[in-house]
C-alpha cells in the first residue's frame, strides 16, 4: 500500500513537525508520518496532534498504512485545490483560529473553500452522518429496502449516505436515492 512516492518521516513532538512544516510546506508533496502505536510510558507525537499541525499549514491526512509492530504510517499532503473538507475538520480549524494557532498557509485554504462552496458542502463523518428525509421517505416508500439498509453495516451505510451529501444537484441526488433504493430491494449492497 505504501509507493516510495513519498519520503517516511518520524517526529518527536508537534513542535518537531510544525518546525518541518514551517520550512517545508511550500516545497514538499508530502510525507508518510510514522506515528507510534499506543503503549503505556510512551510519549510521543500522536495523530491528532498531527493533525492539528498540519491543518494549521494546509495540509491534510490521506491513507493509513501499517508499518511495524511499534508503528503507523499516516500520509500528510498539502491540500489540493478541490479537495473537500469534512465537519470535523472545519470544527478543528475553528478552535485552531481560535488559539491563534493557524498559518497564513491554512487560513488561505479556508478563505478558498469557503470562496467556493467547499466550506459549506463539508460532509458529516461516520459518526455523525444521519438518514437525511428523503432517503428516508423512499425507504419508507419500499419496505425490502428499508429491511435491507437496516441490516447494512456502519461502512455500507455511511458509503451510500455520503454518496448522496456528496451530490452536486438535486437532479443527482433524486437519481442516486432511486439507484439506492432498488439495489437495497434486491438485497444488495455498496462494498462487499
Amino acid at each position: 500500500m505504501v509507493t516510495q512516492d513519498l519520503e517516511t518521516v518520524d517526529f518527536p513532538s508537534a513542535e518537531a513537525f510544525e518546525a518541518w512544516l514551517g520550512e517545508n510546506h511550500a516545497t514538499s508533496p508530502g510525507i508518510w508520518l510514522k506515528l507510534r502505536k499506543k503503549s503505556p510510558g510512551i510519549v510521543a507525537l500522536n495523530y491528532a496532534q498531527a493533525l492539528d499541525v498540519a491543518l494549521c499549514y494546509g495540509w491534510i491526512d490521506g491513507q493509513k498504512a501499517a508499518f511495524d509492530d511499534q508503528w503507523w504510517l499516516q500520509r500528510f499532503t498539502p491540500r489540493r485545490p478541490r479537495s473537500k473538507w469534512s465537519k470535523v475538520n472545519c470544527g478543528k480549524v475553528a478552535v485552531l483560529i481560535e488559539q491563534g494557532r493557524m498559518r497564513p498557509q491554512g487560513l488561505a485554504e479556508i478563505d478558498r473553500a469557503k470562496a467556493d462552496g467547499r466550506w459549506e458542502a463539508a460532509y458529516d463523518s461516520a459518526r455523525t452522518a444521519t438518514v437525511p428525509d428523503d432517503l428516508a421517505a423512499a425507504l419508507t416508500a419500499d419496505p425490502a429496502a428499508a429491511a435491507s439498509f437496516e441490516t447494512l453495516d456502519r461502512q455500507n451505510r455511511y458509503a451510500i449516505l455520503y454518496r448522496l451529501q456528496d451530490a452536486k444537484r438535486p437532479e443527482t441526488r433524486a437519481r442516486r436515492i432511486e439507484t439506492y433504493v432498488a439495489m437495497l430491494a434486491k438485497g444488495e449492497k455498496l462494498l462487499p
